[in-house]
Order: C-alpha cells, then structure tokens, then sequence
C-alpha cells in the first residue's frame, strides 16, 4: 500500500509539473468565462412579467394538448407531463420562473456543456501517461524496483481519476463564482423544482448541479477507463487519444443510427448519457438507469481485465 501511495503521489507531480496540465485548466476556464461574456452582453435585460402565471396555464394547455397527440413514446409522455407539473407547481406555490440568465442557470449550462472538455483533457492525460512510460523506457527504471506492474498501472489510473475530480471542482466554483459577478447573487437562494416518482419535490440547486455532475461523470469515468485500456494495449498516447476522441465524440451519431434495433440498449454508448433519466428521454422505453448501470459495469469490468492484461503480461522491449 505505501508502494501504491508513493507512486499515486509521483504520477500526480508528472501531472501538474507539466506545461500541458496548466494550459488545460487556463482552456477550461477561458471557455467558461467567454461564455460568460458572451451570455452577459448579447442577452436583452428580462423585463418584468406580471401575468407569468397566465402565461404557464397557457403553456400547459398547449403541452396537454400536444401530449395527447403523442403515441407510442412512453418517454416523450414522461416528459411533457414532469414540464405540466412543474409549471402548475409553480403556478399552486407562486414560485415565479426567472427570466433572463441567471446564476444557476448560468452553472447548470456550464456542467452540461464542458464536462465533455474534462473528458477530453483527461483522456490526454492518462493515455499520455500509460504509453509514455513505454515510448521513453523509464518503465525499466520503475520496474528495477521491488514494486508490480499492477500498482504502476492503477496509480497512472487513480492520477488520471483525480486530475478529473479537481477539474470537476475548480470548473464548479469559478463557474458560480463567475455567474454570480455576471448575474447576480440574489438567486443564490433559489430552490431547483424537479419531477421524481409522480410529484414535484423543492430540492437545492447546489445539490441538482452536482446529480449533473455526478451523472456525466460516469461517461467521463468510462471514457478514461477505454482510453487507458487502449493505450495499454497499443502502447502509443496518440493512438489512444485519437480513438478515443473519435470514439466518444461520434458515438451519438453511431448510436441514433441504431436506435431501432432492439440489441442496441447493449450498446456501450447508448448507456453512457445517464442524464436522459433525468429529463424522461431515455433512448428506449424499456431502458432504466439500473439498466445502464449494470451494462456500463459489465463493460468496465472488460475494459479493466484487458488493460490490466495487456500491461502487465507482455514483455518489454529493450
């Protein structure tokens, strides 16, 4: 356990010792604060609607209308009717919408858009990390000491993990930060409406953020698990990243193109968005969350054993 310890401790000062480490952060935070301007300074000032509440019935009406028009999607029912009771919630309670940007809607856009730049820069960064061992020959050097491949490989694993973590962080509290100073601060307080087991339930906004966070983390979790498993196998950062990449960035085209057969649901793309439980658009009908889950550990368990194989059984070249 100190071997894993210390060598957990040496791939994270590899990490953030390189330049490349520093521009990915200084990336992801010039991407949230351009946003952020572009939001604030392109977005007319919300004037004040006093007939809000008329206005939802009005939405209702055409929602329910539009409902009993749609046959055969049992999720595209889900959905329309959790948006019937959250505005009639609104409505009975005299919680009134916010109009314009505001801070957590700011932060919620935030969490959905660029976790998919974290996937990416993580993606680089344990690919670059598994291969590179092998492409410059310090893996001799690491292995003259009484520590195993194993633990060489999940310490690169749980760097990577981490490096994920405190980018997931850092984007969380520069992007309320900088909502706030944008937006205001005055809907800080602001309570998140969402439609769970037939009712509509007050919930924390701080909490609704990070279910967004904690369920696109599970996509970026699998995609660093393939990325490494490919670069273990190929031995080559670039090829890894490029695959992988490609892999993730298609695969909603790969996995609309499927979506009519039935085996499709096996799929490991059509499982690796867990926000469509969320909003009540999940691919099929016949899909759930625990579903999901069960398929992405099957896949993950996969992944594991063939990286773990290909890094610690074959032979290294002089």
């Amino acid at each position: 356990m100190s071997h894993l310890v210390a060598l957990i401790q040496n791939e994270n000062m590899k990490i953030y010792r390189r330049n490349s480490a520093r521009v990915m952060l200084f990336i992801l935070l010039g991407l949230v604060l351009a946003a952020g301007l572009i939001i604030k300074f392109n977005t007319p000032e919300p004037k004040p609607d006093q007939n809000w509440k008329q206005q939802l019935q009005q939405d209702n009406r055409a929602l329910q209308q539009q409902m009993s028009q749609v046959k055969g999607s049992t999720s595209a029912r889900n959905y329309l009717k959790s948006t019937i009771a959250v505005n009639q919630y609104r409505i009975d309670h005299n919680l009134a919408p916010a109009r314009g940007e505001t801070l957590w809607k700011f932060v919620e856009d935030v969490a959905s858009n660029t976790v998919t730049v974290i996937s990416i820069f993580t993606i680089i960064v344990v690919a670059t990390s598994i291969a590179s061992e092998f492409d410059t020959g310090t893996i001799k050097l690491l292995l003259i000491r009484p520590i195993y491949r194993t633990e060489v490989l999940l310490s690169k694993y749980i760097a990577a993990l981490l490096f994920a973590v405190f980018s997931l962080i850092v984007l969380f509290l520069f992007s309320w930060l900088l909502g706030g100073i944008l937006f205001g601060f005055g809907g800080a307080t602001e309570v998140h409406l969402s439609y769970v087991d037939g009712a509509v339930r007050e919930t924390s906004w701080t909490l609704a953020i990070w279910k967004i966070y904690l369920l696109n983390g599970v996509s970026l979790f699998m995609m660093v698990t393939l990325a490494g498993a490919i670069a273990a196998l190929f031995r080559n950062g670039g090829l890894a990243i490029g695959l992988a990449i490609f892999l993730m960035m298609g695969s909603s085209i790969f996995v609309q193109l499927l979506s009519s057969y039935d085996w499709v649901k096996y799929v490991l793309f059509a499982n690796m968005d867990l926000t469509q439980y969320t909003t009540g658009l999940q691919l099929r009908d016949d899909m759930s969350l625990g579903f999901s889950l069960a398929v992405l550990a099957v896949y993950y368990v996969i992944f594991v054993i063939f990286g773990w194989l290909f890094y610690t059984k074959r032979d290294i070249k002089a």
